[in-house]
């Protein structure tokens, strides 16, 4: 947590990482503050500079962005070529000893096909949260600007 001024921000998901095939996106990020962020690769940053900001305002957030993905547009077909995958937790029902059903949060990784096709209501219905955005490397590498 952070305080500027008054302000507080959380950056609980704002975090990047990184291993030998994949970098990893806190969700909480908006495009502007990964620009800004020293961690976030030079190629990365050139693909947001050049394609995804002529399509979406700076200061919209990557849990935002992918919630309300469309298939078939300028930025799906971008993110496709990146190869990213989605790590989300979801609502499930699960049986306890007693036979009582609760309900508990689930991690899964989906991909992007996968994320899209699931509807709004779906979503919404099943409590989805989208925590971290998962960029594979060699999609980045082979992704020509």
């Amino acid at each position: 947590m952070k305080i500027k001024g008054n302000v507080t921000q959380y950056e609980d998901f704002k975090y990047v990482l990184q291993d030998v095939g994949a970098v990893y996106l806190g969700a909480g990020f908006s495009y502007e503050e990964l620009l800004e962020h020293e961690m976030v690769p030079f190629k990365l940053k050139a693909i947001l500079t050049h394609y995804l900001l002529k399509e979406v305002s700076p200061d919209t957030t990557l849990e935002s962005q992918f919630y309300y993905l469309e298939e078939n547009t300028f930025l799906y077909e971008t993110f496709q070529q990146l190869k990213i995958r989605i790590k989300v937790q979801i609502q499930e029902p699960k049986r306890t000893l007693s036979g009582k059903t609760k309900i508990k949060y689930q991690e899964r990784i989906f991909s992007l096909q996968e994320l899209v096709q699931m509807n709004l209501a779906r979503k919404k219905a099943s409590g989805m949260l989208i925590r971290e955005i998962i960029i594979s490397k060699l999609g980045m590498m082979t992704f020509s600007l």
